[in-house]
Order: structure tokens, then sequence, then C-alpha cells
């Protein structure tokens, strides 16, 4: 789905591909994909891995480029990204929804000297005091320790994506793998300006037992636990 329409930006600005891997997520790709319509200079490429409702069927019907394949959503990201014809690329969750304006931060973003990635604030599409506050760690987080993860959609150059070889083949802990080699070169950037995504994990096992279960993945990954080991502990949490 290439997009064009009203907003900041214009025909000379860089593409930017969009690229979504879903998996049963027709309850809320629709949305997702219908607040990236309009945007400037926009493609959007949704990769498939097998999902068994119709969310490649919804994807199609949104006139979205549709790819399927397997092997986790890393590959899922890495096959979309080898398809994508921007200069610029978006990692967006299937069951999250882009503000206005979400282009121009993007190339403005990536425009400053020094910045190799950048990432948007987090919101929850919830209520509660428990998810506000899930909100204001990962501001901090994005903040002061630069480590964005993969629902507060990450973006970056493409040249440089391909050149740190895509997402490391993980079955877990993609986004956090790729983030610390980021930083290791460059700043990543926060955005004033919000992604919301959908609140369903907390709701199913709690804020409190879900942030946990988030830092001990993130602590064991950074303590060398192997990402199958990690995986399978996840599946069983």
């Amino acid at each position: 789905m290439a997009v064009t329409g009203l907003g900041l930006g214009g025909p000379e600005q860089p593409l930017i591909s969009v690229i979504i891997p879903t998996l049963n997520e027709a309850i809320h790709l629709p949305r997702t994909l219908a607040a990236l319509a309009g945007a400037v200079e926009v493609e959007v490429i949704v990769v498939d891995g097998g999902s068994r409702d119709d969310s490649l069927a919804l994807a199609l019907a949104a006139g979205a480029t549709t790819l399927v394949t397997g092997g986790g959503r890393g590959a899922q990201m890495n096959q979309g990204a080898a398809q994508a014809r921007g200069e610029l690329l978006l990692f967006l969750h299937g069951d999250t929804l882009v503000s206005p304006g979400f282009e121009y931060w993007i190339r403005h973003c990536l425009g400053q000297p020094g910045v190799v990635a950048g990432a948007f604030d987090l919101a929850i599409d919830g209520p509660g005091w428990g998810l506000r506050w899930v909100e204001w760690g990962v501001k901090q987080r994005s903040r002061w320790l630069q480590l964005p993860y993969g629902d507060q959609g990450l973006f970056l150059r493409a040249d440089r994506f391909r050149c740190l070889g895509g997402f490391p083949a993980l079955p877990i802990m993609e986004d956090v793998a790729l983030v610390q080699q980021l930083r290791q070169r460059g700043r990543i950037a926060r955005v004033p300006l919000s992604v919301l995504t959908s609140a369903r994990r907390w709701q199913r096992l709690g804020v409190i037992r879900t942030t946990l279960i988030n830092q001990i993945m993130v602590l064991g990954y950074s303590l060398g636990i192997p990402p199958s080991r990690l995986a399978r502990w996840y599946g069983r949490l």
C-alpha cells in the first residue's frame, strides 16, 4: 500500500517503508492500517507468519503489499525489509497505531547528526494507573538508556539496517539485540509523539506480572542465557 495525502512532507521526501509482521492479528490490523492511510510518501508491507484468521485477507483488501514467511517475527521483518523500496524503514506491530504526522518525525529524526535510529513514546490503549506507570517507565528507559522495544515503532535508514544484517535470527529478543548493535554506532532518539498499542498483554497477565516477565527476559538475555531457552521460559510464563 503506497499512499500519499495531506500532511507534513511531500513528494521530494524519502519514501518510508512500514513493515508490519502479523500472526492472527485480524482484530487489530484494520485499525493499524487505517491509521497509516493518508501518510505522505509511505508504503506498507504486511508480512504474515501463517495466520489462521483473516489477517492476510484484510491486508490485501487494504491494498498493502503482502508477504508470507515463517521463522518468527525477526524473519518476517527481515523479509519485509528485503522487499522494501523505501530509504527509511519503520517496524510496526500489528496491534499498534501511529499518530498523525509520524512520517514527518521519522524523517526529521533520522536527519539529525549522530542519530542512527529512533522510536516513539508508548501509549497503551486502556485505563488505569498501572498502564500509566508502564508508559512512564518506557519513556524513562528510552530517554536515559536509549533502549526502546519493538512495540514503540523502531525506525532507521534501510542501508544501515542492511549493513547490520537485519534482525538477528533469534526466537525472542530480536528487537533488543538490534537496538544494542545500534547503540554502539550512535544515538537512538526518542520522538515526542506516541504510538498507541493494545493493552491485551497487560490485561491478560496483569501489569506487574507482565512487567516482571519482560524484565526477566531482558536480564536473562544480558546475562548470556541462550534466547532459545528464554523463549521456552516465556512460553510457560
